[in-house]
């Protein structure tokens, strides 16, 4: 499909900031193809959904994987940032080098650097592989827990562009683009939809007899890459990796038996829960990268509901959410949000979207 037909106009100041606080107090914008668009706010969540629905929550933890550090190259220098986006071993991860220009393979990379202060950490890497986009092979010198460690001393929470360009990430940052539920290290961005919930939230959740799941995916910083290609068919998305308990598996599939519906909570659970479901809309125990693109002509195999922020023109996240509930529907729904003041992205308002074929 033409990447156009995804595009859309969006004031700089429908972008959220911050969070709304408390954090159910959010907007969340009900869209039901077919239907005029419902205005609430997420609190609400619990009379929305039905008794016996199961919520799927990601429960992945953001890592501060924005890295700040010095390229030496003989005796030449350079300010560079590197945003880790996959593990692919204890003393490796794939980034994405900023200016990309600046790094060649061979080069040594000290973190800790932040601007023009001195050096502040012992984090050094070499830059062993060189693709496209600024995305590189970092090898660093120390492994596993101690490079886990590291990162997180000298390492920042990795802001949406959108975000990071209008102001510094901050302390509060490291809580608030962080679910009360994270518990799996190894994200680089938040899930974003799950970032509402409260634990009151989660209590009423329960009160209404609505069924509670946790799937895991390491959002990377590939969520937040534009889509340059004119076609969607040209477009590569970035692996992430993620995994589906046998437990998880079981419970969804005796819901399904019964004629109870699946929420996924973000676009990352959904992402995971389609990854890991047959063609016979059973679902298993997975574990494993995925780089599912999902576009308008996606039969979806599993989710029936979906709650999710409000995304980017032109993004693979506004594709999905139009496969899931129709181009046209979304388009409109968007103009709305707009209109009315809703509030766009990670800090932003939510939606409950339902699906264009059930």
């Amino acid at each position: 499909m033409r990447v156009d037909l995804f595009d859309f106009e969006l004031p700089d100041e429908r972008i959220a900031l911050g969070p709304a606080e408390p954090r159910d107090a959010a907007r969340l914008m009900v869209i039901r193809p077919g239907q005029e668009v419902e205005d609430r706010i997420v609190s609400d969540l619990p009379s929305l959904l039905s008794r016996g629905d199961v919520v799927v929550f990601n429960d992945t933890r953001v890592i501060p994987a924005q890295l700040k550090g010095l390229r030496r190259r003989d005796e030449a220098t350079a300010h560079v940032e590197a945003t880790l986006h996959m593990r692919s071993g204890a003393d490796r991860w794939l980034a994405f080098m900023r200016p990309g220009k600046r790094v060649a393979v061979g080069d040594r990379i000290h973190f800790g650097h932040d601007q023009n202060s001195c050096f502040l950490g012992a984090l050094d890497a070499t830059v062993i592989e060189k693709g496209e986009g600024g995305e590189v092979l970092l090898a660093f010198d120390v492994s596993g827990p101690f490079l886990d460690e590291a990162i997180r001393s000298v390492g920042h929470i990795p802001l949406p562009p959108y975000i990071a360009s209008k102001r510094e990430d901050d302390a509060r940052d490291r809580s608030d683009y962080q679910t009360i539920f994270a518990r799996e290290d190894g994200a680089v961005a938040a899930p974003t939809a799950g970032l509402h919930f409260t634990p009151s939230l989660l209590a009423a959740l329960d009160e209404a007899g609505i069924e509670r799941h946790f799937v895991t995916l390491h959002v990377g910083a590939g969520t937040f890459l534009p889509v340059k290609a004119d076609d969607t068919d040209a477009h590569r998305m970035h692996a992430e990796v993620g995994h589906v308990s046998e437990a998880t598996a079981s419970a969804i599939n005796a819901a399904k038996a019964q004629g109870r519906r699946v929420v996924a909570i973000g676009t990352t659970s959904l992402r995971l829960l389609e990854s890991a479901t047959g063609e016979d809309g059973q679902i298993a125990a997975w574990s494993g990268p995925t780089d599912i693109f999902i576009t308008p002509g996606y039969r979806f195999r599993l989710v029936d509901v979906l709650m999710t922020n409000f995304h980017l023109p032109r993004s693979t996240l506004f594709m999905l959410v139009s496969a899931f509930s129709g181009l046209e529907t979304m388009r409109h729904a968007y103009e709305q949000a707009i209109a009315s003041g809703y509030r766009f992205y990670s800090y932003g308002d939510s939606s409950l979207l339902f699906r264009a074929d059930k």
